[in-house]
């Protein structure tokens, strides 16, 4: 349903469908089940706002010991070092890493902090309004679905250290505790932003026609 140019968009719901969000097919308004993949039907998911907000708060509370804690210990015969985020990619400029440490502070602090302004300004915005047009702000919530995919570099990157980087006593690596809160915290945006019901962008367009 799709316009172009200065055109408005017609919406499923003002054609008289329902769209199933998991196989995106279309259904006459009034279906309660889908057809082809058996998920439930709802015009509008009226209870999404209150799971974005209880998974973007604890994906938010785990982030912050993400930053604290050491993300790397690494165990040597004469010393044991621990790395936080920020800690390792300082260090890493140090000795002339410069593109390692740009990678790792643009996937671990500059994107995980710009999906959490992102999730809060779109769920914001479905109840005061935005400047932005509800097309624009589909983009960005697809850009944040996106990303949220790629958003375990760290994790990985860690993972793949511990497991090749075992010589017994001379030296090892192993995950510190901001790992595991990594890892949650991004599994909690990602929940966060699948259960955002992006349709909500496009009521504003036609108020008069929300059920």
């Amino acid at each position: 349903m799709e316009i172009t140019g200065n055109r408005r968009i017609l919406t499923a719901r003002e054609a008289g469908l329902v769209a199933c969000r998991r196989c995106a097919r279309v259904w006459p308004m009034g279906t309660t089940e889908c057809g082809r993949c058996g998920a439930r039907l709802q015009s509008r998911d009226t209870g999404s706002l209150g799971r974005v907000w209880a998974l973007w708060i604890a994906g938010l509370i785990c982030y912050i010991p993400a930053n604290i804690y050491p993300m790397l210990v690494t165990q040597t015969l004469l010393d044991t070092s621990k790395s936080t985020i920020v800690g390792g990619a300082v260090d890493l400029l140090h000795h002339g890493a410069v593109g390692v440490a740009v990678i790792i502070l643009v996937a671990s602090v500059l994107i995980p902090m710009g999906k959490f302004l992102a999730i809060a300004y779109l769920a914001l915005s479905v109840h005061r309004g935005s400047n932005l047009s509800s097309g624009r702000r589909h983009h960005v919530y697809e850009m944040v679905e996106f990303i949220g995919r790629w958003s375990m570099i760290d994790v990985f990157v860690v993972a793949i250290l511990s497991s090749l980087v075992q010589l017994s006593v001379v030296a090892s690596i192993h995950p510190g505790p901001a790992a595991l809160t990594f890892a949650l915290s991004v599994v909690c945006t990602m929940l966060s932003a699948q259960s955002f019901d992006s349709r909500m962008f496009w009521d504003e367009d036609a108020p008069q026609r929300k059920l």
